[in-house]
């Protein structure tokens, strides 16, 4: 999946030629209608999962993106790919949370940090290579992105059908609630629409102030449904847990920024330098390569300065590399010495950051609720991930002068860099670690919630 996420973005400018010129606001919903749909559904998969199994979640996850990757690659026009993109999202929500809590419920609670960093990792790894080898098939033909996906699903499911544990579920206690879900996709939809919507129909417009409006009633039922439903998308007693909602919020944040610059980032390399789809995902690597590399050898600073101080300062380099892009970059500007630089600031500031926060996020869980927290702290990324496009869309606009497009991409980049900075304000308060051996998960204050 997080393959997926680097080749469809760089795959945006390909799209737009293949249907008819679609604008960035009409594109930006090949990204966000995954991203919305993803989110919405991830704790409800995750608690699913929790109660008919791990295993199972997994496979089914599994199998329905693998079919979606078809029928994206199939698709005929911007409509249909939506479509189908909601649908790879509902398998990538079953998908996700379960990969997370099948490798911590086989791992002992002294490994599970490193085990986490490791799960970190591959997704890093796959960070890396995407940009270059969704620059390899955009050149082909953009389809080949989704058909990419067909091979390893069925590999998937084939070795986690013989391979996965099939752990005992827990099938008490009432079904997750599908209305909460429903609020959640329909208010955070409201809000991406109001906000990609907001540079052609005008801030005070009333399609814009209405989509806002209605985000902001949906959300306040949203809330007000999950503090009473027996089986909540979101468990308010899990917020109460300083260091699960400190790791949740500071990551959110921090996805904004993320989204942000790596959609300008391939913007800017194809469509101001000119660049074709296999030099900008090379350009591009360089960043999600140093993530991996980071996530695996970071155990030693965390335990030396603390989560908290290690996850600040990965938001602050990532918004140092966002800064120097806003400063150094323009036009004529060499690859060399302006862009990669910063690419590779970024990158380095993900390999701290991220990785960081999952962990610190995870490790506040208690064992029975792995699936559905894991799940919680994705979808609070996924948020993040549409705002941080919608944002951006809003931001570049549509210029019609060269100095318009430098103005919009500097504010983007200022932008982003300030959601880094509040998010790295987030990520210090996660308390340092002391040396007294931590408390078994089942005594965390969030035990109780069933």
């Amino acid at each position: 999946m997080n393959l997926d996420l680097f080749i469809v973005n760089v795959a945006v400018p390909s799209l737009s030629s293949s249907f008819d010129g679609a604008s960035l606001a009409s594109l930006s919903w090949v990204l966000n209608a995954y991203a919305i749909v993803f989110a919405a559904l991830l704790v409800v998969a995750g608690r699913l999962a929790d109660r008919y199994g791990h295993r199972n979640g997994f496979l089914l996850g599994l199998a329905v993106f693998t079919v979606a990757s078809v029928l994206c690659a199939l698709a005929p026009g911007a409509g249909w790919l939506i479509a189908a993109r909601v649908l790879q999202a509902a398998g990538a929500a079953t998908l996700m949370p379960t990969s997370l809590a099948l490798l911590l419920v086989n791992t002992p609670a002294e490994r599970r940090p490193r085990a986490i960093r490791g799960w970190a990792a591959i997704g890093g790894i796959a960070a890396g290579l995407g940009p270059v080898a969704g620059g390899l098939l955009v050149q082909a033909d953009w389809r080949w992105i989704f058909l990419v996906n067909v091979p390893v699903g069925v590999a998937g499911l084939a070795a986690g059908a013989r391979a996965l544990p099939d752990a005992r579920p827990d099938r008490e206690g009432p079904l997750p609630d599908l209305a909460g879900a429903a609020l959640l996709t329909l208010g955070i939809g409201a809000l991406a629409l109001g906000l990609v919507k907001a540079e052609a129909w005008g801030w005070s417009s009333p399609g814009v102030v209405g989509a806002l409006a209605a985000a902001a009633v949906l959300g306040a039922a949203f809330w007000m449904r999950s503090a009473r439903h027996a089986a909540p998308v979101v468990e308010l007693p899990l917020l109460r847990v300083p260091a699960f909602t400190v790791a949740t919020v500071a990551a959110l944040l921090f996805t904004v920024a993320f989204a942000a610059m790596l959609l300008t980032s391939v913007l800017w390399c194809q469509q101001v330098w000119g660049y074709s789809a296999i030099r900008t995902g090379l350009a591009i690597a360089p960043g999600p390569l140093a993530v991996p590399v980071l996530a695996m050898t970071l155990g030693p600073v965390v335990q030396r300065i603390g989560a908290g101080r290690t996850a600040a300062l990965g938001c602050l380099l990532f918004a140092g590399g966002l800064l120097w892009w806003a400063l150094a970059l323009g036009p004529d500007s060499q690859y060399a010495t302006t862009f990669l630089p910063g690419m590779l600031i970024t990158g380095i500031g993900v390999g701290f950051a991220l990785p960081t926060l999952v962990g610190a996020a995870a490790a506040a869980l208690p064992p029975h609720r792995f699936a559905t927290g894991s799940a919680v702290t994705t979808m609070a990324r996924q948020t993040g991930s549409v705002l941080g496009v919608a944002v951006m869309v809003t931001l570049l606009g549509e210029p019609r002068t060269a100095h318009a497009a430098l103005a919009g991409f500097r504010h983007g980049w200022a932008a982003a860099a300030a959601a880094a900075g509040i998010a790295a304000v987030a990520a210090f308060c996660l308390h340092r670690p002391t040396a007294a051996a931590p408390r078994p998960p089942a005594e965390s204050p969030v035990a109780e919630v069933r």
